[in-house]
């Protein structure tokens, strides 16, 4: 027992003793710490920026989607949420209804308009909240509790809610809904007012004229008027247009605007502001504006319809996808609009119907149990993994692409652990036969060079560790010191809309990166350590 302990003390002892003298092995310690570090901060920042793009995108979408294949829908949702709860109702938390068709936006911004491509939503406000976080990515508090297409009066968030800390604000939602609304109103009414002055003074100067020329022409013979007479058709005061001007409701009357307001939407933020180079939101339309929509009817063939609406919050995803390209509005009025309710029974018809299952609920059972229940020549029933399974996969893809290639650089510190060890073989071949001489087997020599592995393996690793967790912690400070120091942004919010660099530190992930490093480093170990073992003691000091 004393002979083993004193055996392996005498490796521990020259392991270490090498560790510490021959600082050429620095160079492969530097090489697996810095690999390791990388993989650490690369990885946590992959799965931060994984984890919230799933989490926005499964807030948007619901965990289930029940569809038709056609804009015209199908008929009496309510029966088939009935069917949906006998085939699945004992894992299911919420269903709502919903239809969704493409559609153009406009709006005008001093005097121009602005045409936007949407996807036009139409959602039950009661219940649509518990099948998805659509709620929570609101600007108005109340609104976030419980949403209404009526319009505010203000109370608008004028910084980001979901961004407590280092968030821009939003100066422009600070008079948003009814009291710019009137402020609009007032501003519009001074325009008009402002224009029939200047016609009328106009027209004044007209008549001024035509009563002299009328003079003249009663003192002038008959023989010297001319046929051609100019014509006052047409004034100059008609063809100016009014950059204010708004639709008038399509009920014959003149609507109060300033008391009054359209059918109420919500449209995403992208599509009515853009972020400047500091990070701050510039409006092009704000809550209280009205805007026009154009979109198909149900009908076969559709028709372009088109209705006036007014804008009452904004929706805030941060997925630039959806918040430049979802508009929502009442369920009820679009299915009206677009001649989705039969006049004969009542029974309206949806596009969709989004369904929540409870927290322990399987995902794919329970749509594999709605397919085999419903035809997939008329509905298509997908995950929200499965809409978005192309991006998901994109993403893994990426991640698993990069973890190989940075663990090329461990690799690379491997090759130069061998090379090193190499050299400390040839160099130290006499020592290596006086220990033979001594008694020292063949194994211990080369459980020297193995530990000795070990030992720059466990070194790097550790060192790496402590780095790559430090970055990782920091790393939103360490963007601050960078941007301040180049005077440039590295992580601009206008691109991925998000105000921070998301981490998210992996004990399982970290382990297996620590454990590959140190398997490298021990592993290119071995081929000096088998040469330096099978040195015969004569041969190693026959020329001593």
């Amino acid at each position: 027992m004393a002979d083993t302990a004193i055996g392996d003390m005498y490796k521990l002892l020259l392991c270490w003793r090498y560790l510490r003298t021959r600082w050429i092995a620095l160079a492969s310690v530097i090489s697996v710490t810095l690999g390791v570090a990388t993989m650490i901060v690369v990885n946590s920042v992959m799965a931060g920026f994984s984890h919230e793009m799933q989490t926005r995108i499964h807030g948007i979408l619901s965990d289930i989607v029940f569809e038709s294949h056609s804009l015209s829908g199908f008929q009496d949702p309510q029966w088939h949420i009935e069917e949906i709860e006998r085939a699945a109702g004992d894992q299911i938390a919420g269903m709502t209804p919903t239809v969704a068709v493409p559609a153009m936006l406009s709006f005008q911004v001093r005097g121009q308009w602005v045409t936007r491509q949407v996807m036009f939503i139409g959602i039950d406000p009661r219940t649509h909240a518990q099948v998805s976080d659509f709620g929570q990515y609101l600007q108005h508090p109340t609104n976030r509790e419980q949403l209404s297409f009526s319009l505010r009066e203000g109370g608008y968030d004028t910084t980001d809610n979901q961004n407590p800390t280092e968030t821009p604000t939003r100066p422009a939602l600070e008079h948003a809904g009814w009291p710019h609304r009137r402020m609009r109103v007032e501003r519009e009414r001074l325009w008009k007012e402002r224009l029939e002055t200047k016609k009328s003074a106009e027209n004044s100067a007209t008549r001024s004229v035509d009563q002299q020329v009328q003079a003249v022409l009663a003192a002038t013979s008959p023989e010297d008027i001319s046929e051609e007479t100019p014509s006052d058709a047409t004034e100059d005061g008609e063809s100016r247009k009014n950059p204010f001007q708004t639709a008038r409701p399509a009920q014959g009357r003149v609507m109060d605007l300033a008391k009054e307001q359209f059918t109420g939407i919500v449209p995403g933020i992208g599509l009515a502001s853009f972020r400047n180079r500091q990070g701050v939101d510039q409006f092009l339309t704000l809550p209280g504006d009205d805007v026009k929509i154009t979109f198909p009817t149900a009908g076969t063939p559709p028709k372009a319809v088109s209705d006036n609406f007014t804008i009452v919050d904004f929706y805030e995803s941060k997925m630039s996808e959806y918040d430049s390209n979802f508009v929502f509005v009442p369920i009820e009025a679009l299915q009206r609009m677009r001649g989705m309710i039969d006049p004969q029974t009542g029974i309206p018809s949806v596009n969709s119907i989004q369904i929540r299952l409870k927290p322990d609920a399987k995902l794919n059972e329970v749509r594999d149990r709605l397919r085999e229940v419903f035809p997939s020549d008329l509905y298509a029933i997908a995950t929200w993994r499965d809409k978005q399974g192309p991006l998901l996969s994109a993403v893994d893809m990426e991640m698993a692409v990069l973890n190989i290639l940075l663990f090329l650089i461990i690799a690379v510190a491997g090759f130069g652990i061998l090379a090193i060890f190499f050299m400390i073989v040839v160099e130290k071949t006499r020592d290596i036969g006086i220990l033979k001489a001594l008694g020292a087997t063949s194994s211990g020599i080369a459980g020297i060079f193995l530990g000795y592995g070990l030992f720059l393996g466990l070194l790097g690793a550790g060192a790496g560790l402590v780095l790559g967790l430090s970055i990782t912690y920091n790393i939103n400070q360490i963007r601050q010191a960078v941007e301040w120091c180049t005077g440039s942004r590295v992580f601009d919010p206008s691109i991925y809309y998000f105000f921070q660099i998301p981490t998210i530190i992996d004990p399982f992930t970290i382990g297996w990166i620590i454990l590959g490093a140190i398997i490298i480093a021990t592993g290119s170990s071995v081929l000096p350590a088998v040469r330096a073992a099978r040195l015969h003691a004569v041969e190693a000091l026959r020329h001593e």
